[in-house]
């Protein structure tokens, strides 16, 4: 399971004229289930970027997680970050997880993160989306749950 974590000031998500997830300051969550990923990487990454020391304290450190500031969490399934770009000019996306197995897997991450006491918005899985952000620092982090990543 990959995801690009995303520190804001704000982020929305539309499908059309709709917003269908918003939150205030905190993260924006682009969310990517693999082929080989199960219920164990849903639990480990959530509290993993749950737990992540990415804002700052008063003395302006990165010290300080999603669940200690009371932030909120926007996640938006994106498929692509299995994109495999190695070879030739177009992806390939066999990586990917199966969309049957990856909704399962994508909601299964979203109870985990709201378990943490997060309050949590979410976009819709397999919609074409437009996400708009303030990005904060910017800070950007690439996590995996792979042990190999």
């Amino acid at each position: 399971m990959r995801a690009v974590v995303q520190r804001v000031k704000m982020a929305k998500v539309m499908i059309g004229t709709e917003i269908v997830g918003e939150i205030g300051k905190g993260l924006l969550i682009f969310l990517g289930v693999g082929v080989e990923d199960n219920i164990e990487d849903t639990d480990y990454l959530a509290s993993k970027i749950a737990h992540l020391r990415i804002f700052s304290d008063d003395n302006g450190k990165m010290n300080l997680s999603l669940v200690e500031t009371g932030g909120e969490a926007l996640v938006v399934s994106q498929f692509t970050l299995w994109g495999d770009c190695r070879k030739g000019r177009r992806p390939s996306f066999t990586r990917a997880g199966d969309p049957t197995v990856a909704i399962d897997l994508y909601q299964k991450f979203i109870y985990h993160l709201k378990g943490k006491g997060i309050q949590v918005a979410e976009g819709k899985f397999q919609e074409m989306m437009d996400v708009h952000i303030v990005n904060d620092g910017p800070v950007t982090m690439l996590l995996d749950s792979a042990k190999n990543f």
